[in-house]
């Protein structure tokens, strides 16, 4: 199983570019970087995580221009959003910035998307909180459409595109793997099954049962169950746990870092990548 590492990358934390040659050196396999373009100070939208809402929010880089960066000075690392916000962004513009980033880092993109949560964010994009699932749904659906056609078109209730002409196409093929976060759910695992690769769920807490049902899900569509990819994002690697997850077919276990300086990074990441090496051992 591999393991990597996620951060929300902001302008007052460790660059992302040297976020990623640390990880690297140390062996990490993975840099995944969350998105949200903007906080709207009416906070209408309750947090998940219960309390105020960090700082970080408010502060994260655009997560393709942080990847790009971290990109050119990594060689094997794989690069994620985790998550993107697809229903927020513009579909022609976005299926151009995944091919580019895919192309441009040798075939390194990961793409983690999900349907979002702050309900203010969102309708300041106009887009319709109550109809973001079915948004995001035909947003990928026209990126397919992008990648893999060399005259790609759709015509969905919310999204239409015309046949058009879009390179460069992503350099894995059909797409770079797409992983979809949210708790588990029959939408969620419809939507895996249809347009996307696997699952990022947060923590791993209920993951045997969610899996076999995401694994029916496939089966359903036609799809090898077995094919099922699954990113975690947890806390602090730690004995059983690892080995829990990778038996039950968990490919890639993030460990969350806080956004905070190089000077309090670096020492989390010697110390994980330490406790690591004792578990392979």
């Amino acid at each position: 199983m591999d393991v990597g590492v996620q951060m929300f990358s902001t302008d007052l934390a460790i660059r992302p570019d040297a976020l990623a040659r640390e990880a690297e050196a140390r062996g990490f396999d993975a840099l995944f970087l969350p998105e949200h373009t903007h906080i709207p100070t009416s906070r209408r939208t309750p947090y998940p995580g219960g309390g105020e809402l960090p700082d970080e929010y408010s502060r994260t880089y655009d997560p393709f221009l942080a990847l790009t960066a971290a990109a050119v000075v990594t060689e094997r690392l794989q690069l994620g959003t985790g998550i993107c916000l697809v229903g927020q962004r513009d579909p022609i513009l976005l299926a151009k910035e995944v091919a580019s980033i895919d192309v441009l880092s040798g075939g390194r993109f990961v793409f983690g998307i999900g349907y979002g949560w702050n309900e203010d964010e969102m309708e300041n994009h106009g887009l319709a909180p109550g109809k973001r699932r079915a948004v995001v749904r035909e947003k990928m659906l026209a990126m397919e459409a992008l990648w893999t056609q060399d005259e790609g078109g759709f015509d969905g209730e919310h999204v239409h595109l015309a046949p058009s002409w879009s390179w460069p196409k992503p350099l894995q093929q059909p797409r770079p793997p797409v992983l979809i976060g949210g708790a588990a759910g029959p939408t969620l695992f419809r939507h895996i099954a249809e347009f996307a690769d696997g699952w990022i769920p947060i923590g791993g807490g209920g993951l045997s049962d969610g899996l076999a049902r995401l694994r029916e899900e496939f089966d359903l569509a036609g799809r090898d169950p077995a094919s099922v990819q699954v990113t975690v994002i947890g806390a602090e690697p730690s004995p059983g746990k690892l080995d829990h997850l990778a038996s039950l077919g968990v490919g890639r276990f993030l460990i969350g870092l806080p956004p905070a300086p190089a000077a309090t990074v670096v020492p989390l990441l010697d110390r994980f990548a330490a406790a690591l090496g004792d578990l392979q051992h």
